[in-house]
């Protein structure tokens, strides 16, 4: 589950108008965090105020998760619980959207009367008319639909749509695609966010020059399918303006290059991440801007999912192990200190021990700096979910700790390595371990998924780029010490950090 989304008044009341109030919950992965703050735009605009209490709120809205079972039960026991607000809180309308709505808008209609609105996946936009309806006069109510799910390939966000960070001013997620075109055997994904379709690169540029010029220093690329932009495309869609529709042209040809070239030209934006490219032949002039020591970090997000042919060839991935092996190998190669995150799938029907240990020695030799580990959900829709040799859930969860520990070792071993180094941390702000330290990330750690840098010994803003000395190391995050770095104003090391505001 994401962070909460903080409140703050809202800009565009009149004076003396007390704003109606909107809490949001996002669940899911960083796609979904942005669809949400479409919404949160929409509600901008419409003068309501957020607040971080459900209780206080006129309106709630749950952007829901429906990857895998897990998920789709949390975003349920999330909906029922903020059910309850309609009765013991403010709440007047309960809106729920997203991945689950799109898949199961019948269902869910029937099972949860509690629910005032259901948008789908693509439908951020369809909150204006739910947000007039709630703010019209007593008597004056026209009548929405409940059910307003659509067709996912209907939209694809553009730099006209509202939105509003949810998180750090100084960091953003900026999806180039929606939808995916693969047909892996465990995903629903395409059937519910429909085939990929790519945002215009001129459109993608303006929406990172936008967020720059307002603070932003940190842009992360998401989609579903990243090493795919563009495909879908026509061969002109660089020129395209950002208030083009959504192309149904067939390009053919992979822009992503030419998308990362225009963006690592943006004045004031430092780092550029790159997520989820899926396992393919590596673009020699995607290689060359990974090591190039511009504003794309050298940080690679590849989920190979599994290390055993048998099971690749399962899970329709299109490729076989030794790829995987020989992408890795290229990477530690070609990039210097490149930082490798990648995920995998156990559980899978039809996986044997022989599997998971090859699988298991992958990772142990891989020396992935991080790793995320998913049981196996068994999906309707997809072909996965056809087959009956079903791995049993407790030799499932042995599996998925086993692996895990593996992983652990490796993070250990790679983590101490760094002891000792100078790097670039993005200061995010006080840290959880305690009031006198800060906490942030360097290069080789994304928001919210990775490990952090416990930084001390020094005074800084969250936002800002500051280097420190690495003292000390952990399973998965670092100690750093902000004034043995090259840039500290502060002189002699001090006991005490204070976090400016």
């Amino acid at each position: 589950m994401s962070p909460p989304l903080d409140g703050r008044p809202a800009t565009s009341n009149a004076p003396g108008v007390v704003p109606r109030t909107i809490h949001f919950v996002s669940l899911g992965c960083p796609k979904n965090r942005v669809d949400t703050e479409v919404m949160l735009g929409v509600s901008d605009q419409a003068g309501y105020q957020l607040v971080g209490d459900p209780a206080e709120a006129q309106v709630i809205v749950v952007n829901t998760c429906g990857f895998i079972e897990a998920a789709k039960q949390e975003s349920i026991d999330t909906i029922l619980a903020l059910s309850d607000l309609k009765q013991s809180g403010r709440c007047e309308k309960l809106v729920v959207s997203g991945c689950l709505s799109q898949r199961y808008p019948q269902v869910l209609a029937t099972e949860l009367p509690e629910v005032d609105h259901f948008l789908g996946s693509s439908d951020m936009l369809k909150l204006r008319p739910i947000l007039k309806v709630a703010d019209a006069p007593e008597g004056q109510h026209t009548r929405v639909g409940r059910i307003l799910v659509g067709d996912p390939a209907d939209y694809v966000f553009r730099l006209s749509d509202p939105r509003r960070l949810s998180l750090s001013p100084a960091s953003a997620y900026v999806k180039i695609a929606e939808g995916c075109s693969r047909a892996c055997s465990f995903c629903a994904i395409p059937s519910f966010r429909g085939v990929q379709r790519s945002r215009p690169i001129g459109d993608v540029v303006g929406e990172v020059e936008r967020l720059v010029a307002t603070g932003t220093v940190e842009i992360n690329l998401i989609s579903q399918d990243t090493v795919s932009y563009g495909r879908d495309l026509p061969t002109t869609a660089e020129d395209s303006p950002s208030s083009a529709p959504p192309s149904s042209g067939k390009g053919g040809r992979r822009q992503l290059v030419p998308l990362l070239q225009r963006l690592q030209t943006v004045a004031g934006l430092r780092w550029l991440r790159l997520f989820y490219l899926y396992p393919e032949k590596l673009d020699p002039a995607l290689l060359d801007l990974l090591a190039s020591g511009g504003p794309l970090v050298p940080y690679v997000d590849m989920p190979f999912q599994h290390a055993s042919d048998a099971m690749l060839t399962r899970m329709r991935r299109g490729y076989r192990a030794e790829r995987q092996r020989e992408i890795v190998e290229t990477l530690r190669a070609r990039v210097p200190h490149v930082f490798i995150r990648t995920a995998f799938i156990v559980g899978h029907p039809g996986e044997t021990d022989a599997d998971f240990e090859a699988l298991r020695e992958f990772v142990g030799q891989g020396a992935f700096d991080h790793v995320g580990v998913f049981r196996y959900s068994h999906e309707d829709g997809t072909h996965s979910g056809g087959m009956q040799d079903l791995v049993p859930d407790d030799v499932v969860e042995a599996r998925a700790e086993a692996l895990l520990e593996t992983q652990r070792a490796v993070s250990i071993r790679r983590l101490r390595n760094m002891v000792g180094r100078e790097l670039e941390v993005l200061v995010e702000g006080q840290s959880e371990e305690s009031e006198f330290l800060l906490s942030g990330r360097h290069r080789g750690q994304a928001p919210e998924i990775d490990g952090k840098v416990v930084l001390t010994n020094g005074t800084a803003k969250p936002g800002q780029l500051r280097h420190a000395l690495v003292t000390d190391a952990g399973d998965y995050d670092l100690v750093a010490d902000l004034s043995r770095g090259h840039d500290s104003p502060e002189g002699p090391a001090k006991k005490r950090l204070n976090v400016l505001p």
